[in-house]
């Protein structure tokens, strides 16, 4: 498990426009993008006829069982699983360093398209991520908000004079 990581807003608006570009290039119902907690970090789409956090928490405790399903037969994991139903399908994508990738659509699309379209989405959400997390893990201390304060200065805002 990594450490927990900040995106800031110009972040979060650009995996959002990646999930909203996939939701139209796939004919997809919804997109969501979920850390491993099952927190969603973006949606595109229409959701509103879905329990969005059940679906997140279920997508993410979904992932966690067929992980440990692909270690039972010696697998890494599966990178991908597919649910199909009468009605709506799913398709989530596992996602380096514990982010999926979650797909809803109907008949108005297709499974090969949805694949298509996710594997394309998935090289810039990935690349977005990873400059989020490298940026957050800098061990350079002018990284840190108010690095420029010193000991002192923080002394004095405390200190009863």
């Amino acid at each position: 498990m990594h450490p927990p990581f900040v995106l800031y807003e110009a972040e979060s608006l650009k995996i959002k426009n990646v999930c909203e570009a996939l939701a139209e290039d796939a004919n997809a119902m919804a997109v969501f993008l979920i850390d491993a907690s099952g927190q969603i970090l973006a949606t595109a789409g229409d959701a509103s006829d879905i329990d969005t956090a059940s679906l997140a928490s279920l997508t993410a405790g979904n992932v966690a069982a067929t992980s440990s399903m692909a270690r039972l037969i010696n697998e890494k994991e599966f990178s991908q699983v597919f649910h199909e139903g009468a009605n709506s399908n799913l398709h989530i994508s596992v996602l380096p360093e514990d982010f999926i990738l979650l797909v809803v659509f109907d008949d108005r699309s297709s499974l090969g398209l949805v694949r298509l379209r996710v594997r394309k989405s998935s090289v810039e959400i990935i690349q977005m991520l990873e400059a989020a997390r490298n940026r957050g893990t800098r061990s350079d201390e002018s990284a840190l908000p108010f690095a420029e304060i010193t000991d002192d200065e923080i002394e004095s805002l405390f200190s009863r004079s």
